[in-house]
């Protein structure tokens, strides 16, 4: 059983506070407040402010000795030193530049005994020696080049862990429906593993690495399922698309969860395959699609229906299908897994192209033997923990809108939000690390 229920109230910051006095969290009279109504928590959890006036913060990541490394679009990487000594009650005590270069715009990782820093631009990734003690990096080396285009140019990084010296690196297209994706040479629209393991020189992108998928428009979020190894995606789908002229893009095409295989040494056959990007897109309100006879989770064609281009060419025989679908337009961001490998979080950005406002929020998706347990059909498998109080309103007026995930030594949760310029940590009310298994 879950410990939250699905219904949201809307808690004030003194409400859950209050709450969190009458459980084993205690109180926190020095938390920081946000400068927009406070955000609506699913039962059992309660956020509390960490930081705020980061300049775009993106992804974020802690080093060995418990800073909060993250990266500010435009600005670098800042570390946040906290005081953790309260966990209920996590404030930030100062913070530093670590790595000043305005070019790098989200991509963040750390070695596992946190001696080298990874963070990319839109055109390459690069690693320094890092020092946790005196949260410096120094010796900058370019690992991986070529990367450059327009449009999505965040290069999200990850070290799994069940493949060490390997670095996965996602590239984005060229634009919302970029042809030159449809060649696999292109190196657009694909996630790829590199063995950095004593690199001499840099590795092109394009020219090197071991193709996990293409196909795949802009996923920016990239994580490992602890326990079977398996590489898990989030991504963005494409705006203001059309069938046979009728415009559907309110209703579809739906966010993606994408399942690219593993790393350590098992076998997939997702692994490599093309997930169908700009060609073919998955529905999410197949009532919605002109002439498509197909279900919730199944691809379709855009533009045009005809012999050359039609649904049967977007089958999973020709096109690996998604693991699940989101609401189109949420953007999902990040994903992060617990521990146990029952809970994948994912952060939903949230929409511009969409008549009324979705995302805007961060949700869980329940997870077991290593997959999702939601078949991919379904249009419930993200359960919302906290989200804005009016997110319908999110056009007119401040939202924060959340991007990084990382856990702390302790298991809480934070996360960025750059248009705002915060983090916050996510806490259970019952004093449990909030990455416990589901269960518990």
């Amino acid at each position: 059983m879950h410990i939250y229920s699905q219904l949201f109230a809307v808690l004030a910051f003194g409400e859950a506070f209050a709450l969190a006095a009458t459980t084993k969290a205690k109180t926190c009279t020095t938390s920081l407040t946000p400068k927009y109504a406070a955000p609506s928590l699913a039962s059992g959890y309660v956020a509390r402010l960490v930081a705020t006036g980061l300049t775009t913060p993106r992804s974020i990541k802690f080093d060995t000795n418990g800073a909060l490394l993250v990266v500010e679009s435009g600005v670098g990487v800042t570390a946040l030193t906290l005081d953790e000594s309260n966990p209920s009650c996590v404030i930030e005590k100062s913070r530093k530049v670590v790595v000043a270069n305005n070019a790098l715009n989200h991509g963040l990782e750390l070695s596992p005994a946190g001696t080298t820093l990874y963070a990319s631009d839109t055109g390459s990734a690069y690693a320094w020696s890092y020092s946790a003690s005196k949260q410096s990096a120094t010796s900058r080396k370019t690992i991986i080049n070529n990367m450059t285009n327009s449009d999505h140019t965040t290069r999200s990084l990850l070290l799994p862990k069940s493949a060490p010296g390997v670095l996965v690196v996602s590239r984005g297209s060229n634009s919302n429906l970029d042809p030159t994706s449809e060649n696999i040479s292109s190196g657009t629209a694909q996630v790829k593993a590199f063995n950095i393991t004593n690199i001499k020189q840099p590795l092109g992108f394009t020219s090197s690495g071991k193709l996990l998928g293409w196909g795949l428009r802009n996923d920016v979020g990239l994580a490992e399922e602890p326990k079977g190894g398996g590489i898990y995606t989030v991504e963005n789908s494409a705006d203001q698309i059309t069938r046979n002229g009728v415009d559907i893009h309110n209703t579809n095409p739906s966010e993606e969860m994408n399942f690219l295989g593993y790393l350590n040494g098992k076998s997939s056959p997702n692994q490599g395959r093309n997930f169908g990007y700009p060609e073919c897109f998955t529905a999410w309100s197949p009532s919605t699609i002109p002439a498509f006879k197909g279900k919730v989770g199944q691809q379709f064609a855009i533009g045009t229906i005809g012999p050359g281009n039609n649904d049967k060419l977007c089958s999973n025989k020709y096109k690996q299908q998604a693991a699940l679908g989101f609401h189109p337009h949420m953007a999902p961001l990040s994903i992060l897994f617990n521990p146990s490998g029952d809970t994948g979080w994912v952060t939903f950005h949230g929409s511009w192209d969409s008549t009324v406002p979705v995302g805007y929020k961060l949700s869980q998706v329940d997870f077991a033997k290593g997959a999702p347990v939601q078949p991919s059909n379904s249009t419930t498998a993200a359960i919302d923990i906290m989200s804005n109080a009016n997110t319908a309103n999110c056009y007119n007026t401040t939202c924060f809108r959340p991007v990084g995930l990382a856990w702390d030594k302790n298991g809480n949760l934070f996360m960025s939000c750059d248009t705002t310029g915060e983090v916050y940590v996510i806490l259970r009310t019952d004093g449990k690390p909030t990455n416990s298994p589901r269960s518990s």
